[in-house]
């Protein structure tokens, strides 16, 4: 349950950026080679997540870009980096830590507020063992996850949308540090550039 707190609470303070280039207003004048070559420009999106939470004497920071390309107008593929820095200065000494990995995604629009979700994602995590003569030990672990859920997203104005997306990792790999059947919730503002 801490861990869902913290990942509830991580996931809330995050905020996605965007990008996305519409070239649907081509003229007619435009030669059909340029209107190729726009449309294939429109089908890039950028965007990712920058999250931070701070309370007590815990701190965290992660940043997270991705990169997606739309197939069809219902479906993208895409991928994303990440990284994530940890400290708690509640035990002696302060305890620091990091995670950095990646994965590869997809999503199918249903309608366009609701999408289904799928997610590949191989995370590197530090494990971190208190030492029978004080201080810490870590050992590193490389996790795989494969998220699977939905979400929803809402256009509040031209080039602002709010989100809410929840996910289940259906591995449940052993040396995971989330408990089998915790969800991954993520909610946020996206903003276009």
């Amino acid at each position: 349950m801490k861990h869902f707190l913290i990942l509830l609470i991580i996931t809330t303070s995050s905020l996605l950026f965007a990008q996305q280039n519409d070239s649907t207003n081509v003229s007619e004048q435009k030669t059909s080679e340029m209107t190729k070559s726009n449309n294939s420009v429109s089908k890039w999106y950028y965007g990712g997540n920058i999250g931070f939470s701070f309370w007590n004497n815990y701190f965290y920071l992660s940043i997270a870009p991705m990169v997606g390309y739309k197939i069809t107008p219902q479906f993208s593929v895409g991928g994303k980096i990440g990284y994530a820095y940890t400290s708690d200065s509640s035990v002696d000494p302060t305890l620091n830590t990091s995670s950095y990995g990646g994965s590869i995604f997809s999503r199918y629009r249903i309608i366009p507020q609701f999408y289904l979700h799928g997610e590949f994602a191989y995370i590197s995590y530090e494990k971190v063992y208190k030492k029978l003569s004080g201080g810490y030990d870590a050992k590193r672990n490389w996790v795989p996850f494969l998220l699977l859920g939905g979400g929803f997203s809402q256009l509040v104005s031209p080039n602002v949308w709010a989100y809410a997306e929840v996910l289940f990792d259906v591995i449940n790999n052993s040396n995971s540090p989330y408990k089998a059947g915790d969800p991954f919730i993520s909610l946020g503002v996206g903003v276009g550039f």
